[in-house]
């Protein structure tokens, strides 16, 4: 069944990539791209040729997850075009890299409004039509740091993915008896095929991030070429998409909770799987079992 899906943060990256694979599969396709008539105006441009070489339904629509306004506006626009969204992908975020102490807290609330407020936003603007329905799938794209790895120098960017994490877990349940599905799909540390270490957010308290030299001199350096290391040379930064894809065509109620795409192997499944079975466990206590299941017959 064709779905309307509307992918956030859609310029490049995980989005851009998912955005193309779902209309491959032959989803009508909102990428959402801010600034589309300035900086990314040529993510626009190669989302349209993109639609027309392939005879796809990949549309741009613009959309910045920082401001309701905008947020609210994207939401009206693919409603009145497509008549609803069945589909969201919350896949806007922000790295950072650099000493934790370094950056301010100002940057760190920049950083948890892109990568936690954000997907609030965009819940408030479509969840009332998805809850009228009783149908709806929200996919929230999050962080093996979760639950696996931490590497130093990434520490604003790995708590305000775990925050996600938690607030998707939470959405799950207040939705599952409205018929709306969720699924978090964890990637791993790919260091190529995306922007987000080239785009990281780098700290504004320079003095601080200089001291920080004394005792860990080009670690921050260190950091990505660890990291790229650690993928095995075939590690497709696609499979990602692909992985939604497949999460998007799984029938509701079917559709597993949590997907990790890891070619790093850096823990993160195994710990979550630990995670989940106490949250399920936890739900049969308090006798909620049915909030893990998402209703069907709504």
């Amino acid at each position: 069944m064709p779905y309307v899906v509307l992918v956030t943060g859609a310029s490049s990256g995980f989005g851009a990539l998912t955005a193309r694979a779902l209309a491959d599969a032959g989803h009508t396709v909102y990428a959402g791209i801010r600034q589309t008539a300035g900086r990314n105006a040529p993510a626009v441009a190669e989302a349209r040729a993109y639609s027309e070489e392939h005879a796809v339904r990949l549309r741009t629509v613009e959309l910045d997850v920082s401001a309701q306004p905008s947020v609210d506006a994207a939401v009206r626009t693919v409603t009145a075009e497509a008549g609803r969204i069945d589909v969201v992908i919350h896949n806007a975020g922000h790295m950072v890299l650099g000493p934790t102490e370094s950056f301010t807290p100002e940057q760190l609330a920049e950083i948890y409004d892109t990568n936690v407020l954000s997907t609030q936003r965009v819940n408030r603007a479509v969840l009332p039509q998805m809850r009228e329905r009783r149908d709806g799938l929200l996919v929230w794209v999050g962080s093996t740091s979760t639950f696996g790895g931490t590497p130093p120098y990434l520490g604003p960017y790995f708590g305000a993915k775990a925050a996600m994490d938690h607030l998707a877990k939470s959405y799950a349940v207040e939705l599952s008896r409205y018929g709306v599905d969720t699924a978090v799909v964890i990637p791993g540390a790919f260091t190529s095929g995306t922007n987000h270490f080239a785009h990281a957010m780098q700290p504004q308290d320079t003095a601080t991030a200089e001291a920080y030299d004394e005792l860990y001199a080009g670690l921050m350096d260190e950091v990505g070429k660890r990291l790229a290391a650690l993928a095995p040379p075939d590690a497709d930064v696609a499979e990602v998409a692909r992985a939604i894809v497949r999460i998007v065509d799984t029938p509701k109620g079917s559709r597993p909770f949590r997907t990790t795409i890891d070619p790093s192997d850096d823990g993160s499944e195994s710990v979550s799987d630990v995670a989940d079975r106490v949250r399920t466990d936890f739900y049969a206590r308090i006798g909620l079992s049915d909030l893990l299941t998402t209703r069907t017959d709504a």
